[in-house]
């Protein structure tokens, strides 16, 4: 694990956090906001993220289990708001890439939260 600043200013999501780009709220509060990801996979996929930067899970430490917890458990309401059927026969997938090779695109922590009717299908 490594030190993470709480903002870089080159990462976009950080740009977003700041209100620098904007982007279609879901959610804010004083930790997190979650917005709709600008290239959906599913009729419902939107990205929950810590506003202190956080490169990856790579950089994850004990400290950053309150916001991970947080994060997880913000997932559901939003996700049933958001336009994901009730489980079990609805429900919707968490996806966090981690590294290059796992197709992690934007280098500040970020959940994916996808669902919807399908048929969609990736990763």
């Amino acid at each position: 694990m490594s030190a993470t600043p709480s903002h870089d200013p080159n990462c976009i999501f950080c740009k977003i956090v700041a209100g620098q780009i904007p982007s279609r709220k879901v959610h804010e509060d004083d930790e997190l906001l979650a917005f709709h990801d600008i290239a959906p996979w599913a009729p419902v996929h939107f990205l929950i993220i810590p506003k202190a930067h956080i490169a990856s899970m790579m950089d994850v430490g004990p400290e950053h289990e309150r916001v991970l917890g947080r994060m997880m458990a913000l997932a559901p309401r939003l996700a049933m708001e958001q336009g994901c059927e009730p489980y079990p026969e609805g429900g919707f997938r968490l996806v966090v890439n981690t590294g290059a090779e796992a197709g992690q695109e934007v280098h500040h922590l970020h959940l994916h939260v996808i669902g919807g009717p399908r048929p969609w299908r990736k990763g």
